[in-house]
């Protein structure tokens, strides 16, 4: 099971922690155009195949364009014990400095 956040959440993590695992799972185009600042681009359509490259132990963010493909990536990644969060709305929600 994952949770939900949102991304004025986040963001205040961001901002009081030195580092939160953000997985953005857009593609690389899309990351390209701009993503939270520290975050680290998986597609969900290969994290599946990236999942050694992710770590268990730590708790993960994940984020989308709109929050539709982050949450199928939530659900994959805890299906397999990792413990994630869903930010709800994607880069949509985000008000948050953005990295090009």
């Amino acid at each position: 099971m994952y949770e939900e956040i949102t991304a004025e959440e986040v963001e205040r993590l961001c901002q009081q922690e030195k580092h939160v695992s953000i997985i953005d799972v857009r593609e690389a185009d899309e990351f390209d155009e701009g993503h939270i600042p520290g975050a680290v681009n998986i597609s969900v359509n290969i994290i599946q195949s990236k999942l050694n490259q992710i770590d268990k132990f730590k708790e993960h963010i994940l984020v989308c364009h709109a929050g539709v493909r982050s949450e199928f990536a939530a659900k994959l990644l805890a299906a397999y014990g990792y413990h994630v969060k869903n930010m709800m709305g994607g880069m949509i929600a985000w008000n948050g400095q953005i990295v090009y």
